[in-house]
């Protein structure tokens, strides 16, 4: 395993398909169903790369990370068949602990952990002592952060992939990153936004931001963020981000599917999700991106893509980590996906 570096020789670097950017956690979850899920690998990192793994393979994964996020947790990503050379750890303070606590499946809650599983008659876990969730307030058009992505992380061989996905990190990870990757052999790029941008303060910042992009793929709660005082309309707000110069917008809603926008055909679909039993939705959105990246770059068909995305996110919302998806059975996918083909309406 290569892990954080570039020390294999040109002859034994694989080629890679894909390239996935994010975050990866420890995460401390209490389900909808009341149980708890603690310390676990989690983050939009892996979440997004098990989404496209279902569907291809030859993925790089890239990102920084704290210094606690046990060794071994990188070496099951690399026995998974997930290339880790762009994963590097930082000496930055504060801790990679990330607390959920669900409602119900659509409602949930980062803070007050302590009173999430008492509500839930759990045993706080001791590895959660002391967690504050802390979200820095900075601006990150100009600040960086540890863990904002610099073009000296990107290992030799990750620009010649042909399609990335950005997942959600600062606003200047998202908008130094694309032009590099572009000047390899990257001609698709997706992106998930962050929260810490998407609100008024930022408007004026998301037409540069968006140019050039393949497909936003953007949760419902996110793009009502931004766009409040300027529309409600889902199609509306869709339309305004694809005349930017993005090809593609993906609005994320939940259990209730997605909205998919093609600015070149103009087509819109409206796609529900599939009923999988869902048992934990901690990451589903990423593992939806996931598949929506893999077969876009297969078949270049946004329909396809989205269908794929969403499948990806059933099988990740079954089980309770990340790499449950990828132990499904191979037709299970290309079932679900037929299923699914057919339910789908245009709006």
């Amino acid at each position: 395993m290569w892990f954080g570096g570039d020390s294999m020789s040109d002859e034994s670097i694989p080629h890679l398909r894909f390239l996935i950017a994010g975050k990866l956690h420890r995460d401390f979850i209490v389900l909808p169903d009341g149980r708890a899920v603690n310390d676990v690998l989690g983050g939009s990192l892996i979440y997004s790369a098990v989404g496209a793994t279902i569907w291809e393979q030859s993925i790089g994964l890239l990102g920084r990370i704290r210094e606690d996020i046990p060794p071994d947790w990188i070496t099951k990503i690399s026995q998974k068949g997930m290339d880790v050379r762009g994963v590097h750890p930082t000496p930055a303070q504060g801790d990679s602990r990330h607390f959920t606590g669900f409602i119900d499946m659509d409602t949930r809650t980062h803070r007050e952990p302590f009173a999430q599983y008492s509500r839930a008659n759990l045993p706080f876990p001791k590895e959660l002592l002391g967690y504050i969730h802390n979200d820095p307030v900075i601006d990150s058009r100009t600040q960086s952060t540890p863990f904002t992505l610099r073009l000296s992380d990107i290992p030799t061989g990750y620009l010649d992939c042909t399609a990335a996905h950005l997942a959600p990190l600062d606003f200047l990870s998202h908008s130094l990153v694309p032009p590099a990757f572009r000047q390899g052999s990257i001609n698709t790029i997706t992106m998930d936004p962050s929260s810490s941008y998407m609100n008024p303060a930022f408007w004026d910042d998301i037409p540069g931001l968006l140019k050039g992009i393949t497909a936003f793929l953007c949760s419902e709660e996110k793009l009502r963020s931004l766009f409040q005082g300027r529309s409600s309309d889902p199609w509306e707000m869709a339309e305004a981000l694809a005349g930017y110069g993005c090809e593609m917008i993906v609005i994320k809603r939940g259990s209730r599917g997605q909205y998919l926008y093609d600015h070149r055909s103009r087509a819109r679909w409206v796609i529900p999700a599939y009923p999988a039993k869902a048992v934990n939705p901690v990451g589903v959105g990423d593992a939806f991106c996931g598949g929506f990246l893999a077969a876009y770059r297969t078949k270049y068909n946004p329909f396809e893509a989205a269908l794929a995305g969403n499948i990806s996110a059933s099988l990740v919302i079954e089980g309770t980590s990340p790499f449950y998806a990828l132990d499904a059975l191979p037709a299970l996918a290309s079932a679900r996906l037929e299923f699914l083909r057919n339910t789908v309406r245009k709006a």
